[in-house]
């Protein structure tokens, strides 16, 4: 008889071609896996992830989709579907950087990243529920910026975000009856591309890394991993029972009741 952990497993994640999606991605690539990784345009990194994710031992299918808008994301399980005929989780970590203070704002491009950050996860549960079935869960990847100010021109992904974990709360009462769970994560700063872009350029990026491990009262920077085995966690069926949380691995930075 084939064991349980033999069986093969799908997993869609949104902007798992760079910075944390990819390192889910690569935490969860194994031979018993099928990943599907979506991207919004970068190509060559997108092959280049395919071709880390491949070496690991798991088959990778890249995904070229704006997640920000409802044909986006219709297109999305339309191939999965296509290629799988089912899903088993989804991990959301895409997310549209658009550094702005709020009265500077442009409100074509806010609104966009309002869609891209916060309501996509309502897109990509809608969608894909017809693909997912009992033991599914779903994972969105937050930010302290959420639930804090932290800086003066995060509000356009903070302020998105904080909608998106909203939404993941309402969802919990129709997901839970189907078997499907929904939760959020909120990892620490790390030196991703998309920080870089928040803070001005790659040498701002690893400053605010290095000011913040010296200000992390754990006395260090966070670490891929420290959001990586969380996220493994939660796509467990052991974690079958963890519904509607929003669980924060940053050491204890940004503390809120």
């Amino acid at each position: 008889m084939e064991e349980a952990s033999a069986v093969e497993t799908s997993v869609l994640i949104t902007g798992g071609t760079k910075g944390i999606g990819l390192a889910i991605a690569k935490r969860l690539a194994d031979s018993r896996k099928t990943l599907f990784l979506a991207y919004h345009s970068d190509g060559r990194a997108a092959f280049k992830a395919k071709t880390q994710i491949e070496a690991k031992g798991a088959t990778a299918h890249l995904i070229c989709a704006d997640v920000g808008t409802v044909e986006g994301v219709t297109h999305i399980m339309e191939e999965i579907g296509s290629l799988a005929g089912s899903l088993d989780h989804i991990v959301h970590s895409a997310a549209m950087i658009y550094p702005t203070t709020m009265l500077g704002a442009d409100l074509t491009k806010f609104s966009k990243a309002v869609e891209t950050n916060g309501l996509s996860l309502l897109y990509l549960v809608q969608k894909a529920v017809p693909l997912l079935g009992r033991g599914s869960s779903i994972v969105f990847v937050s930010s302290s910026g959420a639930r804090a100010v932290i800086r003066s021109n995060y509000g356009a992904l903070g302020a998105a975000k904080a909608l998106a974990e909203m939404l993941m709360l309402y969802l919990v009462p129709e997901l839970a009856p189907l078997g499907i769970r929904i939760n959020t994560i909120a990892p620490g700063l790390v030196h991703t591309t998309a920080v870089a872009a928040m803070a001005g350029s790659e040498e701002a990026a690893k400053t605010a890394v290095e000011n913040a491990a010296r200000a992390n009262p754990s006395g260090r920077a966070a670490r891929d991993s420290d959001y990586t085995a969380l996220v493994e966690f939660l796509l467990n069926a052991e974690a079958e029972f963890i519904q509607g949380q929003i669980i924060a691995a940053n050491g204890g930075a940004f503390l809120v009741r």
